[in-house]
């Protein structure tokens, strides 16, 4: 199989930072530390699949003292910054930047932990015979978009964290009469109701 390059979306895992959403079930410090052991896991499968370069696009940027002492310095593993703008800027750049490197791409984030080195690299394969491959969210959005080509329209004006992600998403895909792979669905944990998809290991401590 060909390389293909994952790109990791994560925030720093720090109280008030990230994971908010959860903070009325498991208050500030308890989101941000369940969102350090989602980063580790999704960082862990995405290096265990051996699809090719690991990188980890964040914020703040890779040079903040939010990330010092977290463990992620992994040998072999690239950082890059999600730089300003809204979601839809900020993954444009990164996939732009990263099929400029001369391989697809697969975008995720930490949300599912579902998404594992098996799935990974199924979407990796699929990614030889066809030009986009998507995992769709149970929540209408998705946790997995892979292409081997760019087009901004993919990204612009989306209305990200609504439920028509999703369909907008293949809308404009099949627009483009571009060839595409769907997965079915997995549960990412966004609210406090998404706890329940934590599996042993992962979950409230």
């Amino acid at each position: 199989m060909k390389a293909v390059r994952t790109i990791i979306f994560a925030k720093a895992p720090v109280a008030g930072f990230a994971k908010t959403r959860l903070i009325p079930a498991l208050g500030a410090e308890g989101s941000a530390a369940l969102a350090g052991r989602l980063l580790r896991f999704a960082l862990a499968e995405a290096v265990a699949a051996r699809l090719g370069p690991v990188e980890l696009c964040v914020t703040p940027d890779a040079d903040d003292p939010a990330w010092a002492g977290l463990g992620l310095r992994a040998a072999g593993l690239v950082w890059s910054n999600q730089g300003d703008g809204d979601l839809g800027q900020r993954m444009a750049r990164a996939a732009s930047s990263g099929l400029s490197q001369g391989t697809p791409v697969l975008l995720i984030g930490t949300d599912c932990p579902q998404l594992d080195r098996h799935h990974l690299r199924l979407a990796g394969a699929a990614l030889e015979e066809t030009d986009a491959v998507l995992t769709p969210a149970c929540d209408g959005g998705y946790v997995l978009l892979g292409l081997t080509c760019f087009c901004p329209s993919l990204f612009a004006d989306m209305p990200w964290s609504t439920d028509i992600v999703e369909a907008e998403t293949v809308r404009r895909i099949t627009a483009l009469e571009w060839r595409l792979t769907r997965f079915d669905r997995l549960p990412d944990v966004d609210e406090p109701s998404d706890l329940k998809w934590l599996p042993a290991g992962l979950g409230v401590v």
